[in-house]
């Protein structure tokens, strides 16, 4: 007998879709005309957790409607909310252009620093320090971390943690632009 939950995995008996009320597609099968295509991101890990603080920001609205949509349509969502998907992937590929062309250089160390220290955003604080200057002097975003109680963790001096192992191109980047400041 078997032990698996036949609602876990794809069914490939269209009575038992239809009995359930659901439908699926296959990754190679064409869309519908009605579905805009979209360029997909493109982005590894790094990149995107480097950004997904200003992507919150930017397309806030349009991931709330996607989430709305799946809430709305349950185990339809997946197939009833693709526009809404589309809008929300289209939002953030533009974050990361914006970024790469504004701030590439802050950009490339921040997620340089998050793949050396295993996405740990307390070893890349200078690194994102930097970035959040950068990007709220040329893109207007605002980093803010939902329920953090304002303590804003990722400004200097109000870490929580202590970095454990330092990204030394990071640190190098921060005191040459505190030496900047300091003469200007």
């Amino acid at each position: 007998m078997s032990t698996s939950n036949t609602y876990d995995t794809i069914s490939a008996s269209v009575a038992s879709d239809k009995k359930r009320g659901t439908e699926y597609v296959l990754e190679n099968g064409k869309l519908p005309p009605e579905i805009p295509h979209v360029k997909e991101i493109g982005a590894t890990t790094g990149p995107l957790m480097s950004a997904s603080y200003y992507i919150g920001d930017r397309c806030g609205e349009f991931n709330d409607d996607f989430m709305l949509c799946q809430k709305e349509n349950g185990a339809n969502g997946p197939i009833k909310c693709l526009k809404e998907g589309r809008r929300v992937t289209r939002c953030a590929a533009s974050v990361i252009k914006d970024l790469n062309a504004s701030c590439k250089k802050e950009f490339e160390l921040h997620y340089k620093c998050l793949n050396y220290s295993n996405m740990e955003f307390k070893n890349c604080r200078k690194a994102e320090n930097l970035l959040n200057d950068c990007v709220f002097k040329n893109l207007k975003l605002i980093k803010t971390i939902p329920d953090d109680g304002g303590r804003e963790v990722f400004k200097p001096g109000h870490q929580l943690y202590t970095p454990v192992h330092p990204h030394y191109p990071s640190e190098k980047a921060y005191e040459l632009k505190q030496k900047e400041k300091q003469t200007q």
